[in-house]
Order: C-alpha cells, then structure tokens, then sequence
C-alpha cells in the first residue's frame, strides 16, 4: 500500500500526531478515520501510533494513504496515451468517443475506468479528478488513490491549477478577448441539456480568438468554475457554437462530436510543490477541420 512519510522537525515536535497529519500531509479527516482504524496507518518510528501522541523531533512519520480495497470496473485492455504519471497521478490523453465511466445505457462498454483498471497495479483505485464528456478529447487527471484525489480537487479553481481548451466555433466572438459570466442551470423541461437560466448556478468562462478562417474561428477557453457543459453553453450563448455540436448548436458533416479538446493543465503537485503542466495536440479530426478551413478561404480570395 502507497506509503507517505517525513521527519519531524524541531518546530513540529510536542503537537498531536492527527493535527501534524492533516497540516503538514493535507489528511482529510475521512481519511484521518481510516487510518486510526488501520493496524499500520499511522506508524511512529515504525510503530503503530495514535493521533494523540506527541512525537519528538527527529522521530518519523509513516502513513498508509492506499484507498481500502474496493471493487474496480472491470479490466479491458486499450492503448492508453500517457502524457505524465508518477506514483500517486496519471494524466492522460482522453479520445473521442470514450466514456468516463459505465452507464446503464451501454453496458458492458470499454470506458476509461476499464481501460485503467488494466493498466494500474491491483491495490490502486483511480479515481478521475474532473470529467470530460464523452465527446471531447484530451487532458484528463487521474487520483490512483483517494487521498491524491482529495489534494487535487482541492486546487480546482484556484491559482495552483489550471486548464485550457481548445475549440471550433462557427461563427466568432464579438472581442477578441473576453469573458462570460453567465448562471447555468437545466433546460426548461430538460433534465439533460444546460441552458443560461437565471437560477442557474455561477458559471464564468474567459476566451481568447486565436484565429478566423471563413465561417470558424478558433478559440482558447479558460474555465473559471466547472457546470457542466458549460463551454459549450457558453459558447452558443455568445452566438458562435461549437463546431458539430447536436446539442447547442448544429450537427456538422465536417466533424462527428462538439470540436472541444482540453490541450494543457498545469498545476502545482500537493506533495512536491513542483509545477507540472501537461500538453496534449489538437486532435486530427479538428486539426483536418481546421486545416480545410484554410484551403476554402484561400480559394475565395
């Protein structure tokens, strides 16, 4: 089981070993109750100890943060593109087409979770640290343990974590850089499709045009908060939809999903400290939608 551990230094000595843990490793305080219950989940000079002792300085700090064995989706073996991975986070380059997670609708469908459940070694739990819908490629954060899982969601909209997109618009925003702050909330009637509402939840997206060829523009999208579908909502609410997107906009014989692809996310790692940022291409599909954009201006020039 993934084990973390740290000396304790003179300024930490004589504090309680659970209010060192949750300050100095980030232990939520679910996790903090597993672990008491655990023969070796927290260890003090390798032997088990309580969140009540008070350690020395010098002594070390040993704890447990592997999930409890849980059932995992079913392994099936698919080509995962890796984009960084070390022992507690995974980043990948999600395809198009791919779902999440299983769905009662598609049962038995290779998913992403099937797909890792093949990959990671039997005592890891993946766990996704943001969604992407089952149309948009890219970027995509995996916990392989739930305390990862918890440091990492907590830097979601803050200045330690960041991403971006990257989309085909038809049409193009009326700046070339702006943002949109507009509340999201269900469809009238709808318990799948978003609309702007105005008892919607807080949604803030920013854009940045990149580039215009003929009828589509090419966007940078940065989100603010996390609705869901909210690129999408936004983007058809600011009147230049979403290439091929039969929910907001318009299917299109050009492209078979919504033209959305998340190419970076940076953030700080909660254990190093270090900066790591991720790229992942625009994919081929609106790379090759992009690029005959080109060819059909150049023609009517």
């Amino acid at each position: 089981m993934r084990t973390l551990s740290f000396t304790v230094t003179q300024d930490q000595a004589g504090h309680a070993l659970g209010s060192l843990l949750q300050t100095q490793l980030g232990i939520s305080d679910s996790l903090l109750a597993r672990l008491k219950r655990r023969e070796q989940g927290i260890c003090l000079n390798g032997q088990r100890a309580y969140t009540t002792a008070r350690p020395l300085a010098g002594d070390l700090v040993q704890v447990q943060i592997g999930d409890d064995p849980v059932k995992r989706a079913p392994p099936m073996a698919f080509p995962l593109s890796i984009l960084y991975e070390d022992p507690d986070i995974l980043v990948l380059n999600k395809p198009s087409g791919m779902a999440v997670h299983a769905s009662t609708r598609s049962p038995g469908e290779l998913t992403l979770e099937n797909a890792l459940s093949y990959y990671l070694p039997p005592d890891a739990a993946p766990h996704p640290v943001s969604r992407l819908d089952r149309g948009t490629t890219g970027v995509m954060a995996w916990a392989k343990n739930g305390y990862m899982h918890h440091r990492l969601q907590a830097l979601f909209h803050t200045q330690a974590l960041s991403k971006s997109y990257l989309a085909l618009c038809l049409g193009s925003p009326p700046e070339a850089h702006g943002h949109i702050q507009l509340p999201i909330g269900f469809a009238p009637g709808s318990r799948y499709q978003r609309a702007v509402v105005p008892v919607g939840q807080a949604a803030h997206t920013e854009y940045l045009l990149l580039g215009r060829r003929g009828t589509l523009s090419l966007v940078r999208l940065l989100p603010h908060t996390g609705r869901t579908h909210q690129l999408r909502v936004h983007m058809a609410a600011l009147g230049c939809p979403l290439l091929g997107d039969w929910l907001y906009g318009r299917p299109d014989p050009r492209i078979s999903r919504p033209a959305l692809h998340a190419n970076q996310l940076s953030f700080l790692h909660p254990l190093t400290g270090t900066a790591v940022t991720v790229y992942a291409p625009m994919p081929q599909d609106m790379l090759a939608c992009w690029q005959a954009a080109l060819a059909l201006s150049l023609i009517h020039i």
